[in-house]
């Protein structure tokens, strides 16, 4: 028997208990989770997993990223400000940085391997 848990606006379970559940158990999630509990005989794969790379949308929106776009977002999620980078690269003005994210200017194979190991990618995502 499988007992799985879904929150509102998630497809994944947050919970999920199998083998041979306890009444005691079962209604005491039931009496927590409510109508979010789904209760199975055998647990059956509702969601199939493909991989990302080899979609038509990665495979386009690829195409569409620039270099820039690639830094600016690697510059985000790092947390890092266009200065910030900028110092990381070697005492890079930050209008450099702003010119290399917009496409305005090059972004050399030197700048490139910096990039790479800041952020910890291949240099690839960069050229």
């Amino acid at each position: 028997m499988v007992a799985v848990v879904k929150k509102p606006r998630t497809k994944k379970p947050t919970l999920k208990v199998e083998g041979n559940i306890p009444f005691w158990m079962i209604s005491r999630m039931k009496k927590e989770y409510g109508k979010n509990l789904i209760i199975k005989e055998e647990y059956e794969k509702e969601e199939e997993y493909v991989d990302l790379f080899s979609t038509a949308w990665h495979k386009k929106t690829e195409n569409e990223t620039s270099a820039g776009d690639t830094i600016k977002m690697y510059r985000e999620n790092a947390g890092l400000t266009q200065e910030d980078l900028g110092n990381k690269l070697g005492k890079v003005p930050r209008q450099n940085v702003s010119a290399m994210e917009k496409g305005r200017r090059g972004i050399s194979k030197d700048i490139a391997r910096k990039l790479a190991n800041i952020f910890k990618v291949p240099i690839d995502r960069f050229i």
